[in-house]
């Protein structure tokens, strides 16, 4: 296989995501999949990230949605379970928090030097309905 830089490629062209076929994508793990050289699966992205989704499991319904909609698939998600976040490959593009259902939300975005512990410390409390 010829490997060609971003640049290089002509417009509208493919790139598969995967060697070979595969047949059963949903069940099989993230880190069993045959990826591609040209997936971002295969590079770390985490150097040039500014802000990073942080995961509040107190909130979280388990909806998928951040799992469904991540364009990077850097939601860690086991037996339809939110569990983590792969910061190897999340861009910090906050597409998670944004499609997050719940009030507050079960994933915000903090600056990356923040530490996992301090953003649960300042998570907004839940708001109360009034009557």
């Amino acid at each position: 296989m010829d490997y060609k830089g971003w640049n290089e490629f002509e417009i509208g062209a493919m790139l598969r995501s995967f060697e070979g076929p595969m047949d059963d994508i949903a069940t099989t793990l993230q880190e069993d999949r045959p990826y591609s050289a040209n997936n971002s699966f295969t590079a770390s992205v985490a150097d040039w990230r500014i802000n990073k989704p942080i995961f509040n499991k107190d909130y979280c319904i388990d909806c998928q949605f951040c799992w469904v909609y991540c364009p990077d698939i850097s939601i860690i998600s086991r037996d339809k379970k939110m569990v983590g976040i792969d910061f190897d490959h999340c861009k910090g593009c906050g597409i998670c928090v944004e499609v997050c259902p719940t009030n507050p939300k079960s994933l915000l975005m903090f600056p990356e030097q923040k530490d996992g512990d301090q953003a649960l410390a300042e998570w907004p409390e839940k708001e109360k309905k009034e009557s």
